[in-house]
């Protein structure tokens, strides 16, 4: 038992001489963690605020598209394509191009470009291969769209039986 109380007092003595030593090197962990967790606050509350934002604006843009304002709608939906939120920028895509918002053929790639840009997850950037070389067959661009199948078709994709079925033999 006394050992145990030694064991304590010791402990104790050292933190106090660690304290006594090392003051200012204690002092700023603790600041800079302060201040650390200010700024990750602060990161969380401004990206929160954004994501609401952009999702009010994609509510927006579907109301206009109700309304038959096909043009205000569009413009937001290219808005909330430049945002580079992921998640938003992809259904922005699929309604511009289920609406046919977009007539211009250049513009709807270079989106796909976009959007194919902020996918993290190798699914999410697969089924955006498949749409685009969808699109380019619409748009009869079929040599771009069977370089895309191939590559779904060469790589580990759950898409792969899918995209065997369209590329032509």
């Amino acid at each position: 038992m006394e050992n145990n109380f030694e064991n304590k007092i010791e402990f104790k003595d050292r933190i106090v001489y660690f304290y006594n030593q090392y003051k200012k090197l204690v002092f700023l962990s603790i600041v800079f963690i302060i201040i650390l967790l200010i700024i990750l606050t602060f990161y969380s509350f401004r990206n929160e605020k954004r994501n609401n934002s952009i999702s009010e604006k994609y509510i927006q843009a579907g109301l206009y598209l109700s309304a038959g304002q096909n043009d205000k709608s569009k413009k937001i939906y290219e808005e909330i394509l430049k945002t580079n939120n992921s998640f938003y920028s992809t259904l922005s895509l699929n309604d511009i191009l289920e609406k046919e918002l977009e007539k211009d053929e250049n513009k709807i790639v270079e989106y796909f470009n976009i959007v194919s840009k902020l996918q993290k997850n190798n699914e999410q950037k697969d089924i955006l291969k498949l749409k685009k070389a969808l699109y380019l067959i619409k748009i009869s661009k079929k040599k771009e769209a069977e370089k895309l199948i191939k590559e779904l078709i060469n790589s580990n994709s759950k898409f792969k039986d899918l995209a065997k079925q369209i590329l032509p033999n």
